[in-house]
């Protein structure tokens, strides 16, 4: 992460109420009243307006730019579910460095502003349409979408859910989506890991990383590098990583060198621009890089020109005569352009039947509420977080004040009103356990 910023001061979410225009799906009619004739026809009764409007909280993109372009807005609209769609209870929402990216205007499959971001979410299914038959209210769901589940209720095709395993808790089930479904697919789809291979990723304690540290430990004898600042190397270490490299202060491609000669046979890249081609020039014949992103082009909160030029004009070109005389490969992954979504759901079965067997755990770094949606931001932007970030849809509970005391009416308590000796050493202890607290 670049330090040319200035430190970035605290920012405040905006709150806005924004009623929203109803849908254009038809709503269901209500039977009129049979022997009430005397009421007005034009007052709802609570219950039809409770039907026909929900009001949540969404997070809301309004232009591309810095952390306060994503607005914290009140929304009040007609939300049912119409045939094959679920109405889902949003309860934890994954933070992806692709909403960096659209936050700044860098994310094609992004809709213009204004809208709402957010690709995977867990929550609790509030009613079931007509032709839904394997989920019904009060089940447990994993939603996967390319945005607009950054808020507390939204209304999802069924087919895009998965049920949730007994064990795992909604931020879990938040975090696993985007990073694990891009890390397996990368890893067995594209590049075809099997025994003994050697691997590497950038950003091995983000979110993709930490999953494809996992994933490579359910192939025997893979071997893992990964890049990432000295301060996470103990606990990605911990993780399953097998070497350790120090990007900010260490040669990444000479260090690899040094402990395999020969090179890898696989290298995952986030980053794009020069570093896609120190990739390339580290596989051994027969690798294969897969480039899924270009974390270079982000720099600091607003689109950086400079750094985009640099990152594009360093970028890998090769011509397929060169590929051929190399015996190498390269590849690109991008999991919001995969139309394939039966691919899509057999991976996902795949991963909860790993999660279930033990053999992958989301790592959770941190959770924002949503109105601390900046800090969040800013957090998985500056390289901050070891695994997932996540945002949590409820109100973040305001802390209990502390009353104060009056010191003058302290002072005028009477002697004998305070604690003798003993009872002084007493209460010691566990006003110790107190402070600890």
């Amino acid at each position: 992460m670049s330090n040319e910023e200035a430190p970035i001061q605290q920012q405040q979410v905006d709150l806005e109420k924004t009623p929203e225009p109803a849908e254009p799906k038809p709503a269901e009619p209500h039977p009129a009243p049979a022997e009430e004739p005397q009421q007005p026809a034009a007052a709802p009764s609570a219950d039809d307006a409770q039907e026909e409007n929900h009001t949540f909280r969404a997070l809301v993109l309004t232009g591309h730019g810095g952390y306060d372009k994503i607005k914290l807005q009140i929304k009040t609209q007609r939300m049912a579910a119409g045939s094959g769609e679920l109405l889902v209870r949003v309860k934890a929402c994954g933070l992806n460095f692709a909403e960096l990216m659209g936050r700044q205007g860098l994310y094609d499959a992004l809709a213009s502003p204004p809208v709402t971001m957010g690709m995977e979410c867990s929550g609790v299914v509030e009613a079931a349409g007509e032709e839904v038959e394997d989920r019904k209210a009060g089940d447990r769901v994993i939603v996967l979408s390319n945005s607009g589940l950054w808020q507390e209720l939204v209304v999802v095709a069924a087919d895009q859910t998965f049920l949730m395993p007994d064990a795992m808790s909604f931020q879990e089930a938040a975090a696993l989506p985007v990073n694990y479904l891009t890390a397996h697919m990368m890893l067995f789809e594209m590049a075809n890991l099997r025994p003994s291979k050697s691997v590497l990723v950038h950003m091995a304690a983000g979110g993709v990383g930490i999953a494809a540290t996992q994933l490579c430990q359910t192939v025997p004898g893979v071997t893992v590098f990964g890049t990432a600042s000295a301060s996470k190397h103990e606990t990605i270490l911990q993780g399953g990583l097998s070497h350790a490299i120090d990007y900010r202060t260490k040669d990444y491609v000479e260090e690899i060198r040094n402990i395999s000669p020969a090179g890898l046979d696989i290298v995952l890249d986030p980053l794009g621009g020069s570093d896609t081609n120190k990739g390339f020039g580290l596989l051994k014949p027969m690798g294969t890089i897969v480039v899924f992103g270009a974390a270079n082009c982000v720099t600091g909160q607003k689109k950086n020109l400079l750094a985009i030029a640099k990152t594009w004009y360093n970028q890998l070109s090769i011509s397929t005569m060169k590929l051929m005389q190399a015996n190498k490969s390269v590849c690109g992954f991008h999991l919001g352009y995969m139309k394939d979504f039966s691919l899509i759901r057999s991976t996902m079965e795949t991963l909860l039947g790993l999660y279930a067997q033990g053999k992958i755990k989301p790592r959770i770094d941190s959770t924002y509420h949503f109105e601390e949606v900046a800090d969040a931001m800013r957090r998985m932007q500056e390289r901050q977080n070891i695994g997932k970030v996540l945002l949590l849809p409820e109100p973040k509970k305001e802390e209990e004040k502390v009353p104060e005391i009056d010191a003058e009416k302290e002072e005028e308590k009477p002697a004998e009103a305070s604690a003798g000796p003993q009872e002084e050493e007493k209460a010691k202890p566990e006003e110790a356990k107190e402070d600890q607290g």
